[in-house]
């Protein structure tokens, strides 16, 4: 017979230790399961407390999933806004694919749960207001881009819209697939927003591996 004496006692957790474990357990399971499938009962189970921890925490579910989705939202967009410095238009476009491609490869869970069905009393933190933020700041760059080369700039927005979507629609795809890897569909999504289908490139790589130092193209592509 085991000596409880023996036994190591768990150590309690701080109050942000408990907050930040509940967190993780609530994106787990909102990934897993969906808001509504989800319940107080199955997190605090979980996380080996009372129903009433939880409530003291976050005041209910739609409390919890408020602060699991805000954490998601920015983190994205500071992967976005960060992609957007580059000077160059190109690098810029392909950075944004490239930083929704990391997001989904390295916080899935969190994709999933921005992708998935919310409270309906959840007007902000959604995907679509994210795609929102990310078409206004793209309309943005593509705005002075248009005033450069003497081009309408009203429908700079036109342009985000459809770049924004094209982008989402494929990382979306690309969040069960993970083939071919999020480098290469990045190339061959920026081969289709910057050539179009009558100039698209036979090889496209990424701008930032061409040849370093000379800016000059991998032979083969197109201009």
């Amino acid at each position: 017979m085991t000596d409880r004496s023996d036994r190591v006692p768990r150590p309690r957790m701080t109050g942000t230790q408990r907050r930040q474990q509940l967190i993780e357990i609530g994106r787990a399971l909102f990934a897993e399961r969906g808001y509504d499938a989800t319940s107080i009962e199955e997190i605090a189970q979980r996380a080996q407390v009372s129903k009433p921890v939880v409530y003291e925490h976050f005041g209910g579910k739609e409390g919890l999933y408020a602060v699991v989705v805000d954490r998601e939202m920015s983190s994205l967009l500071d992967m976005i806004n960060s992609s957007l410095t580059q000077n160059r238009s190109r690098v810029r476009l392909e950075q944004v694919a490239l930083a929704l491609l990391t997001y989904i490869e390295e916080r899935t869970d969190g994709f999933r749960i921005l992708m998935r069905d919310q409270p309906a009393a959840a007007a902000e933190g959604t995907y679509s207001s994210l795609l929102n933020e990310a078409v206004n700041q793209v309309a943005y760059i593509l705005a002075g881009d248009f005033e450069r080369r003497g081009l309408d700039t009203s429908l700079a927005t036109l342009y985000a819209q459809a770049l924004v979507g094209m982008v989402a629609t494929a990382a979306t795809w690309w969040l069960d697939e993970r083939e071919p890897s999020k480098e290469v569909v990045a190339a061959h999504l920026v081969n289709l927003c910057w050539n179009g289908l009558t100039g698209l490139e036979s090889d496209p790589r990424l701008a930032s591996q061409w040849t370093r130092g000379t800016g000059e193209r991998p032979s083969g592509t197109a201009s």
